[in-house]
């Protein structure tokens, strides 16, 4: 099955309150919560409290905190004690990486595991048993509305291949065009921010996404 979850990233954040509610009456249970410390991405974005905030108006809501940190384990209490659903982190931020989704774990939350574009999917391979997530990133992170990487498809693929079977997400570029080829190579979860949260239809992007499962049922 695959999921949408719309990036916060590229919400209207003088609406958000407004935006989340729309994104809900199309169908969708999970936002996925960018933090950026512009020191190991060049941007700076979300806190915790801005977690917390959404959590209180939105409790039903599953947030999906992508920690873009050098030190995302500081954080880690106040994400999940605001109403953060699942934490993951980057490969390339720690020098023990399957340490760190144990201490995701221990809180009492799904673990999840990020490789930039330029980090190979082998560098994934001794934590596929302990990542409940895996996020293949398909531009550099930082800033939202990049264009999507064709050659980073190629990793979904290759994890499927290793085995993996736990949830693959995409976030980077991704939009209804490239839905397809995203869950066909192995993906569960499309983050979409630009093409979802600035469409002049969220309502038809959440429908494609879902004709996607339609289709794939029906194949089965």
């Amino acid at each position: 099955m695959i999921k949408l979850t719309p990036s916060l990233l590229a919400a209207d954040l003088m609406n958000l309150g407004g935006e989340i509610e729309a994104m809900m009456k199309c169908g969708v249970d999970q936002l996925h919560f960018d933090v950026m410390d512009a020191h190991f991405v060049p941007n700076l974005s979300f806190g915790p409290s801005f977690c917390r905030a959404i959590h209180r108006r939105f409790p039903e809501l599953k947030i999906d905190a992508h920690l873009m940190m050098d030190n995302a384990l500081d954080y880690l209490d106040a994400f999940v004690g605001y109403g953060a659903s699942s934490v993951t982190v980057h490969e390339e931020a720690f020098a023990d990486p399957g340490a760190a989704l144990r201490a995701i774990h221990e809180k009492g939350v799904q673990a999840g595991l990020s490789v930039k574009p330029g980090t190979p999917a082998e560098a994934l391979l001794p934590y596929l048993d302990q990542a409940d997530i895996i996020l293949i990133m398909t531009v550099e992170p930082g800033f939202g509305g990049q264009k999507f990487m064709p050659d980073q498809v190629e990793k979904i693929r290759f994890l499927r291949r290793a085995g993996y079977r736990g949830v693959i997400a995409v976030d980077g570029g991704v939009c209804p065009d490239n839905a397809a080829l995203l869950q066909q190579a192995g993906a569960n979860w499309l983050v979409m921010g630009t093409a979802f949260f600035r469409s002049p239809d969220p309502q038809a992007v959440a429908r494609a996404v879902e004709e996607l499962n339609e289709k794939e049922g029906n194949r089965q």
